[in-house]
């Protein structure tokens, strides 16, 4: 495992390498989580240089993460991304959702956010890797029972890529994280309000 010494964009060009040289080598897909679009974008360009030929799957922020009503991935990088041949998924993210709209509210805490957060004592990026990976197989855009090779970040670009196989959200707990490739060694601490 490659342990970067700070988390963040700077890492995006050797996880994005890592990814795509382990899904080359096991015949896996690629999920990544993508915010504007450009680390997906980025993936691609990677992907198509080093030959790789399996799917890319893009997961992007829901509708009103950060306004109502808007979305940070534009229709135009959307379209391009579609055209490069990735699959675009944008649905509610598996491990907050609804339960974060009931938590705001009765000011609980609720079963999927303890997964969030027992997930993030491995970094932010670990955590979005398992969400990802669900999203990609509820919306099925990727096939069930098979592992996948995802790619997220602490906050902007690339820094994490696992192995994971996925069950569907309703059965979560089901989830296998094979092997962590490259993750920060340093991140800031548990954030619950993510």
């Amino acid at each position: 495992m490659r342990i970067f010494e700070k988390p963040g964009a700077d890492n995006t060009e050797e996880a994005l390498t890592a990814a795509v040289r382990a899904a080359a080598e096991r015949k896996m897909d690629i999920v990544v989580a993508t915010g504007t679009g450009q680390t997906a974008e980025r993936l691609a360009e990677v992907a198509k240089a080093q030959g790789f030929s399996g799917h890319i799957v893009a997961v992007s922020c829901v509708y009103g993460m950060h306004e109502k009503g808007k979305n940070e991935l534009s229709d135009r990088m959307r379209k391009e991304l579609e055209g490069r041949q990735v699959r675009v998924v944008t649905a509610a993210h598996a491990l907050s959702g609804a339960e974060r709209g009931i938590s705001k509210v009765f000011r609980g805490v609720y079963p999927a956010e303890i997964v969030s957060a027992a997930l993030r004592m491995l970094g932010q990026g670990v955590k979005v890797c398992v969400e990802i990976a669900l999203m990609a197989l509820d919306s099925g855009n990727i096939p069930y029972g098979e592992p996948v090779v995802c790619v997220a970040g602490s906050g902007g670009g690339a820094d994490t890529v696992c192995i994971i196989t996925p069950d569907y959200t309703a059965d979560l707990l089901q989830t296998r994280i094979h092997e962590i490739l490259c993750k920060p060694g340093l991140y800031t601490s548990c954030n619950l309000d993510k």
